[in-house]
């Protein structure tokens, strides 16, 4: 029962009970109708804005005064909401980097708007000393992020002897907001990397970590925004492909797309994209599997992903793996690769989501066209297909939330449709999310369950989780389900130790118990589980956990057995590492029999100049057999580099290779190169080369298999531009 449990160490702080100390915290929004300069230097306008000097340490010292003073202010006009954040600090210690910010890399400021007063969802926008922008939109009450969100807004920076100053310029065309409110949810953050001190202008129960629900209040001064406008963004794309046919002969391919967003009103959005091209996307990691199903790669298409958590059900957490919704949608199931490599194509797609009230809605719509293709020699034909999905979700009690999510796809082969019902109950230190789902595939279909409960008090965790998927449910065409007759139950337990100084932060122990029952197997599985986390102030800490049972695969009973271990190090701002590893006695579903299974691994980068990071993946395999020998070892690099000379223009080159030691040679190699500069807010010219060699049969003009070498497979090259008209 490998990875069974996935705690990072953002779980295991002070778990201290506060009175929330936000409820008096407020910030007068004052109007002006003088220019503010985006430009890192304070204007005389800012005199006439409030502002806010009161912070708190969150970590590494909780509930204590900062080392270094921040002030915040804000202002409007008519368009835009203005922020200006002041940090003091000596020059020398300010950590500076260019191009993307990462949520530790370099001295960082951010505001949150929970600009709907829901305590529930918010905007962040941050950004880092030397100027670089980042934005995400906050989830079910900070639960949750999702990074892919992208909006229109500008910000500069200015450093100075005595620390370093923030502007931002948010307009409000750019988010979506209650017309009718006269206060928004509001919160500022700074992170100081040379002290490792993370400190908010709200105070946050330590078991809790950050809460929506416990922002402070930006009142408006006599006014509420409510800007006119057409609020249509079109970016006209031009793409040029180059794919390697053989020898020196490429394809050309010209061609031309287009997306456009539309804001009708402040709490509705349109997107609509026709024949996009996804080439910029780089290509998934080597993934080794050994089990009975497929796996799960994420996606990174930027249409898919902006927004993309409208279509999710409730319950998923971003500091924690133990508990997921089921995923009903999965939108690499669209435009989806052949068993040749060929692509579906993505003719046209659109969304639309927003709010009325207390409700939040969401519709998708994508139309993939027919594809020739050849599957073991015999040839073949995707058929063209439409996809559908309807989203509804309702805010009760306050935090909590209730939903249903239609998904569906339509061919001449068949109808495939999923219909569930999904929420959560939350409090501020627990949540219990649930999930009922029924498939249909023509006439046949079937039914999945799934549940989490999520418990942190100020000395105790507590964990659950419950799923059972029917034999007859079958979305494989729309989602990621693929444990047909399936169903298990895990829980854990424990005490947790917070230290308010000194080296060690906090410890973790807990226990728990797992069964599962597979139908292919018709058995319970069935065992125990121990676990122990510690967390270091000075930012680093590892995880130990031991599982043992009883299990039966392919008509083989046995003990089953895993141990883990995964630990983190963040020694200097610029220096970031993970190593993890672990040892089970399992059924190995690839060479179908009993053994032991062994993986160890890292992930390192460090930032050798302000401009570029270095760094790679490691991992390794090693697979028994039944004797207890070692039968195979798998091993896979990834190194890097990114060149960030000036913000928004980034250079990346990887290196993804396979090598197996029964062969005692490398077997598969991906090189990939990327340039990408964002000259405009959300106008890109972008270059990407992926090249992709292996061992693959290839044969010779009279079809005969020539001599087994590595050879190139596919090869492409793409120039995209894309560029924003925004009306």
């Amino acid at each position: 029962m490998r990875k069974l449990v996935t705690l990072l160490f953002l779980l295991t702080i002070n778990l201290q009970a506060q009175e929330s100390l936000n409820k008096n915290k407020k910030l007068i929004l004052k109007k002006t109708n003088s220019e503010i300069i985006i430009d890192g230097k304070i204007e005389n306008v800012w005199n006439i804005a409030d502002s806010v000097s009161s912070f708190v340490q969150y970590s590494p010292i909780y509930n204590t005064n900062p080392n270094r003073k921040t002030i915040a202010k804000v202002l409007s006009t008519e368009k835009s909401i203005y922020c200006l954040i002041i940090c003091f600090d000596y020059r020398d210690n300010i950590e500076t980097h260019t191009g993307k910010l990462d949520d530790f890399a370099g001295d960082m400021v951010s505001i949150m708007l929970d600009t709907f007063n829901d305590k529930r969802t918010a905007y962040k926008f941050a950004v880092s000393a030397s100027g670089v922008r980042s934005d995400s939109r906050m989830l079910d009450d900070a639960r949750n992020r999702d990074y892919n969100w992208d909006g229109i807004w500008f910000a500069d920076s200015k450093i100075y002897d005595w620390g370093f100053v923030v502007e931002m310029e948010i307009p409000y065309k750019s988010i979506q907001y209650d017309k009718e409110l006269t206060e928004w949810g509001l919160d500022f953050d700074r992170w100081i990397p040379h002290l490792k001190e993370d400190i908010y202008w709200c105070a946050y129960d330590e078991n809790e970590g950050q809460r929506i629900s416990k922002f402070g209040r930006l009142i408006f001064d006599g006014f509420t925004p409510d800007v006119k406008g057409l609020n249509l963004e079109i970016y006209p794309v031009g793409i040029s492909k180059f794919t390697w046919l053989r020898g020196s002969k490429y394809d050309g391919d010209p061609d031309a797309g287009l997306d456009i967003f539309y804001n009708p009103s402040p709490k509705l959005s349109f997107q609509l994209t026709a024949n996009p091209d996804f080439a910029q996307i780089e290509a998934d990691p080597f993934d080794f599997n050994i089990s009975r199903y497929e796996s799960y790669f994420a996606e990174r298409r930027p249409f898919f992903t902006e927004g993309n958590e409208v279509f999710q059900a409730a319950g998923r957490q971003r500091n924690s793996g133990f508990y997921r919704p089921l995923e009903l949608f999965y939108s690499r199931r669209i435009g989806k690769k052949l068993p040749d490599g060929r692509e579906v194509p993505l003719q046209f797609g659109s969304k639309a989501y927003g709010r009325l009230g207390q409700w939040e809605y969401g519709g998708f719509a994508a139309i993939t066209g027919e594809t020739d293709y050849i599957d073991d020699g015999e040839s073949k034909t995707e058929p063209r297909a439409y996809f559908g999905s309807v989203r509804l979700k309702k805010q009760i009690m306050d935090n909590s939330s209730i939903g249903m999510l239609f998904v569906g796809k339509h061919d001449r082969d068949a109808n495939h449709g999923v219909l569930d019902i999904d929420g959560a109950f939350r409090g501020s230190d627990w949540q219990l999310a649930y999930q009922a789902a029924r498939s249909f595939k023509d006439s046949e279909g079937g039914y999945a369950l799934s549940a989490g409960f999520t418990n942190f008090k100020q000395n105790w965790m507590t964990l659950a989780r419950v799923r059972y998927v029917g034999e007859n449910f079958d979305i494989d065409q729309l989602g990621f389900v693929p444990w047909k007759g399936n169903a298990n139950i895990v829980a854990l337990s424990g005490p947790r130790f917070y230290y308010e100084s000194g080296e060690i932060r906090a410890i973790l122990l807990y226990g728990g118990f797992f069964t599962g029952w597979q139908k292919e197997d018709k058995f319970w599985d069935y065992g125990g589980l121990i676990g122990y986390n510690m967390n270091f102030r000075s930012d680093w800490g590892f995880e130990i956990n031991v599982d043992g049972g009883k299990s039966k695969d392919l008509d083989v009973r046995y003990s089953s057995f895993s141990a883990n271990l995964s630990s983190w190090f963040n020694p200097t701002p610029k220096l970031h590492a993970n190593l993890w590893g672990g040892y089970s006695r399992t059924y190995n579903f690839s060479r179908e029999y009993l053994s032991f299974y062994s993986w160890m691994g890292c992930r390192v980068s460090y930032k050798i100049f302000d401009f570029m990071d270095v760094g790679t993946s490691y991992n390794m395999w090693i697979e028994g057999n039944p004797d207890g020998d070692v039968e195979d070892i798998t091993y896979n690099a990834r190194p890097f580099f990114s060149v960030t000379p000036v913000n928004d223009l980034n250079i990346k080159m990887y290196v993804d290779n396979v090598f197996v030691k029964s062969t005692d040679r490398m077997e598969q190699i991906i090189i990939g190169f990327f340039f990408a500069y964002n000259f405009s807010p959300k106008s890109w010219i972008y270059f990407a080369f992926n090249e992709v060699k292996d061992r693959s049969d290839r044969y010779d003009e009279f079809d005969n298999l020539l001599h087994n070498r590595m050879h190139t497979v596919n090869r492409v090259a793409v120039v995209k531009l894309k560029y924003l008209y925004y009306l």
